[in-house]
This record gives structure tokens, C-alpha cells and sequence, in this order.
């Protein structure tokens, strides 16, 4: 499998898999930003989850402009708001697609 169909794959996993467990979580309690807060930070290994999901996105934001510009990479806006709104699992394969796109063409 080429590099570029298994990020593609990855990034569309990686959108599809998480909301299948924020819908429903959605559904039960609407747009409640003190329970999805409590919830995130219920206890110490939900809490870990969070700061490193939040420091991997971090990561991966500067990533993207940096390496995105320095290779010339187009269409960098999807990447950083598929990151902001799918998540690093999402955003992260995304990019590698596009990377992967414009290496190919170099």
C-alpha cells in the first residue's frame, strides 16, 4: 500500500472513530461544557489523556507550518482545522496526505 492511500485511510479513521463516541455523548448532554469539562478531567488518566492529546496538537500545529511551508505544501488551512475540529488523529494523517502529495511532485 502506497504511503499516500494508507494516510488517506488513517486520516479518515482517525475522523470517523473518535465521533463515533462523541455523537452519542452529544446526543446524551447537548452542549454542556461544565459536564464534557468534568468529564476530560474526571479523574487522573482521563486527565493525562487530555494534556497529552492537547500537547500532541500543539506539536503538530507547528509542525504543519513549519514543514508545510518549508515544503511547499498547499491547502495547509485543512490540516490545522481538521486538527481543531477531528482532533490529531485526524489533522496529523492529513497533513501526511498532503506532504505525501507534494513530495510526490517534487
Amino acid at each position: 500500500m502506497q504511503a499516500r492511500l494508507a494516510y488517506l485511510v488513517l486520516s479518515v479513521l482517525g475522523f470517523l472513530l473518535p465521533y463515533s463516541q462523541f455523537l452519542p455523548w452529544l446526543r446524551e448532554n447537548g452542549f454542556d461544557l461544565q459536564t464534557f469539562h468534568y468529564e476530560m478531567f474526571e479523574n487522573r488518566i482521563s486527565t493525562f489523556f487530555v494534556f497529552d492529546v492537547l500537547i500532541a496538537a500543539g506539536a503538530l500545529l507547528v509542525f504543519i507550518l513549519f514543514e508545510g511551508k518549508r515544503l511547499g505544501v498547499k491547502h495547509l488551512w485543512a490540516p490545522i482545522l481538521g486538527t481543531f475540529l477531528g482532533g490529531v488523529s485526524f489533522g496529523l494523517p492529513l497533513f501526511l496526505y498532503l506532504r505525501e502529495e507534494r513530495l510526490m511532485k517534487a
